[in-house]
């Protein structure tokens, strides 16, 4: 019997643990996380205004575990042996081994913390105890200065994180509206890109500064980050003071990747081919945000696109392991929906086409849907 083990327990893990069982009912299959749960992370953007709570986005896998007749191996990942059949694990100080046919790495990102006082801000998305320290915050605050800014990976131009920045900065914006109390703050977006969401498109990018400016918030953009202050953020453009920032820093490989001798991009994470194989390494394929993969400049790190590259992780493994061909490539495609608490602006790009749709009532409700839809399967 085929034994595959899967690291990690976000969309591409499950993903690729979905497609894994539909294209083989006999492999064995074994998950390792640190934890038997999923954290719906795109909803952090609705714990601040409390739309959501921490127990809305925490789903136990025990039922999904039965469902697809997995294994589960509770540990952390501190490196592999043999070339990717042996993965070393540890937990509670107790380490341990788990040995495998094919192996699929979907173990995520690392947010840099590496500028001067970064301690000073919240990163969103490392997880429901940020969101819920943003939100006591804004609870606590009755007036100042709001910033909220990311960054990319100077070395890895795909390695960040702004969509979310951008769902913090309007949602906030919409619920200091609806408290009636947005007059007493002041919202600034800063970011070293001077075209932030050029990602999206030139047209996305034209349509959410146009927006900042109509909704008051004020930019500081294109100039490099030098670090932050207990009130500040200071940029090679000069200094602004703030009350609350909110900032995304870019993201490298997880820190056993060196460890474990892989072969690195130059930004740290794992480098793959258009099959999601990693470079070198026999059946050890990589989905998510813990790979550096060819494909176009404006190609995102998000959910959607760890689960089509998951997907194709996992078909060419299968594949591998029967002697066929491992041939399937993954898709491109950027498709979001950037949710302002009320509304939402869709951005669908592939390389044959772009378009955004304006802020519409009906994206923020086909965002929740998809958030209900997708729980659902798992509960």
């Amino acid at each position: 019997m085929k034994k595959i083990t899967v690291l990690g327990s976000g969309f591409a893990a499950l993903t690729a643990v979905k497609k894994l069982r539909k294209l083989d009912k006999d492999c064995e299959v074994t998950l390792v996380s640190a934890k038997d749960e999923f954290i719906y992370l795109p909803s952090l953007i609705w714990i601040p205004s409390g739309r959501r709570k921490s127990s809305d986005l925490i789903v136990p896998l025990k039922n999904f575990i039965s469902k697809y007749s997995v294994n589960f191996h509770a540990g952390h990942v501190t490196g592999l042996k043999q070339e990717g059949r042996v993965v070393s694990t540890i937990l509670n100080g107790v380490d341990s081994e788990v040995e495998n046919d094919g192996l699929i790495i979907a173990t995520g990102g690392r947010f840099i913390k590496k500028l001067p006082g970064i301690e000073h801000a919240i990163t969103p998305c490392e997880g429901i105890p940020a969101a819920e320290k943003i939100r006591d915050n804004i609870n606590t605050m009755k007036s100042g200065t709001i910033a909220i800014g990311f960054a990319s990976n100077p070395k890895e131009k795909s390695a960040m994180r702004g969509g979310p920045m951008f769902e913090f900065l309007f949602g906030l914006d919409q619920q200091l509206r609806e408290e009636k109390r947005r007059d007493k703050f002041k919202l600034v977006f800063f970011c070293p890109a001077p075209k932030p969401g050029i990602r999206m498109g030139e047209k996305a990018v034209v349509g959410i500064l146009s927006r900042m400016k109509k909704l008051g918030i004020q930019t500081h953009l294109g100039q490099k980050m030098k670090g932050f202050e207990a009130n500040k953020v200071k940029t090679e453009g000069g200094d602004f003071d703030a009350d609350l920032i909110l900032f995304m820093p870019g993201m490298t490989g997880n820190k056993w990747f060196k460890t474990s001798q892989l072969p690195l991009s130059e930004g740290g994470l794992l480098k793959a081919n258009k099959h999601c194989q990693v470079d070198g390494l026999s059946n050890v394929y990589v989905a998510g945000d813990s790979g550096s993969f060819p494909g176009p400049g404006w190609m995102p790190k998000q959910a959607h696109m760890a689960d089509l590259q998951a997907e194709t992780a996992a078909e060419n493994l299968i594949n591998s392991l029967n002697d066929k061909p491992a041939e399937a490539i993954f898709k491109a495609e950027l498709m979001c929906i950037v949710d302002s608490n009320n509304k939402g602006v869709f951005t669908l790009r592939t390389e044959s086409r772009q378009f955004v749709l304006p802020p519409m009532r009906i994206f923020h409700w086909a965002k929740r849907f998809f958030e209900w839809w997708y729980l659902r399967g798992l509960r």
